[in-house]
């Protein structure tokens, strides 16, 4: 009997993190603390703790840090089944370093094996298979960035998504040093075309000249859901009839940012998944952001189902104080 094909697809690079162990300018560092990164996989890794059957693809170098990736994911019950091996590229790398309060990284990805994603990668059984079968396949701007090839690759899984009838999800995860020689046309082409578009004001500023969402979906065009992330800590949701929602962030003790948006994408797709009210799915995507900003890590398992359900059923009122830190939930004094 045969695994069922996962609800919920993920496409994009992976990468070992090794983060500095102490506050020390990097060059004095000794010690690090390896664990896996990476956009795709972490939205994956979030789906698949809300409960939501998730698969990853890309590709990884068959080298240590390659097999750990895939260990990595399966323990967190993510579908790798998709995942190519290349025996001459490596696996990315990216290095997390604070000092003096401002966190740095520093990454190591020119020529891996996910850049090497190609168009053809798509044709391939066991990719092919997971997309026929997939409701929503999630994916980001900077694997739009990584190569050529694996924009064209994201071009044509547009097309692919009329064919096989998959939601298309595009966080654009706008990182300009990617882009400083390349044409971001591409990613514009994937960004129309995706039926959920998830981005920040702060980068859609500089990506796009504007978070107005009004100048945005006129950008953007009229197919998606946008959903943005505006700096006063609130979510909107413009849906393509027009219709708006907004939910403010948690108050959250926040110990490191880092993962923080793919945490909120996981948790709002799950919610679109599970076919919650577009408030209850910004709740969710909030809540799941919220745990990962109180802990060091890129990733964190998010509140029990119990905990959850309170905070997406709660009272404004009620969600307006409740407080996340480091020892976990506090909804009306109790944690």
């Amino acid at each position: 009997m045969t695994d069922p094909v996962p609800r919920a697809l993920c496409l994009g690079e992976a990468m070992i993190m090794l983060a500095a162990a102490t506050g020390a300018p990097l060059e004095d560092v000794e010690t690090f603390r390896r664990s896996v990164g990476g956009a795709e996989c972490n939205v994956a890794g979030g789906l698949a703790a809300l409960g939501v059957s998730t698969g990853w693809l890309s590709r990884l170098g068959t080298d240590g840090f390659g097999r750990h990736v895939l260990q990595d994911l399966q323990s967190r019950g993510v579908d790798v089944g998709g995942v190519e091996d290349d025996p001459t590229r490596p696996t990315g790398l990216y290095v997390k370093h604070s000092f003096n309060g401002r966190t740095q990284m520093h990454y190591y990805r020119s020529g891996s094996a996910a850049a090497a994603m190609d168009p053809a990668f798509l044709d391939r059984p066991a990719v092919r298979d997971r997309l026929a079968g997939a409701e929503l396949v999630h994916t980001t701007g900077i694997t739009a960035a990584i190569s050529g090839t694996a924009a064209e690759m994201l071009e044509r899984l547009a097309t692919l998504r009329d064919t096989l009838g998959f939601t298309l999800s595009v966080d654009l995860n706008w990182r300009p040093a990617l882009w400083r020689d390349a044409d971001p046309a591409p990613l514009w082409r994937l960004l129309r075309a995706a039926d959920v578009v998830l981005i920040g004001a702060d980068e859609a500023v500089v990506f796009a000249g504007t978070s107005d969402p009004d100048e945005l979906r006129e950008l953007l065009g009229p197919r998606s859901t946008i959903v943005l992330k505006s700096d006063a800590h609130v979510a909107l949701a413009l849906e393509p009839d027009r219709r708006s929602t907004e939910v403010p962030a948690l108050t959250v003790d926040v110990v490191e940012p880092v993962g923080a948006g793919d945490a909120f994408a996981a948790g709002y797709l799950a919610g679109t998944l599970q076919g919650l009210p577009m408030e209850q799915r910004l709740r969710l995507g909030h809540l799941s952001a919220a745990a990962v900003l109180a802990v060091p890590e890129d990733h964190a398992p998010p509140p029990g189902a119990a905990t959850r359900q309170a905070l997406l059923t709660c009272s404004e009122a009620e969600w307006a104080v409740a407080h996340v830190g480091p020892a976990g939930v506090r909804l009306g004094g109790v944690v």
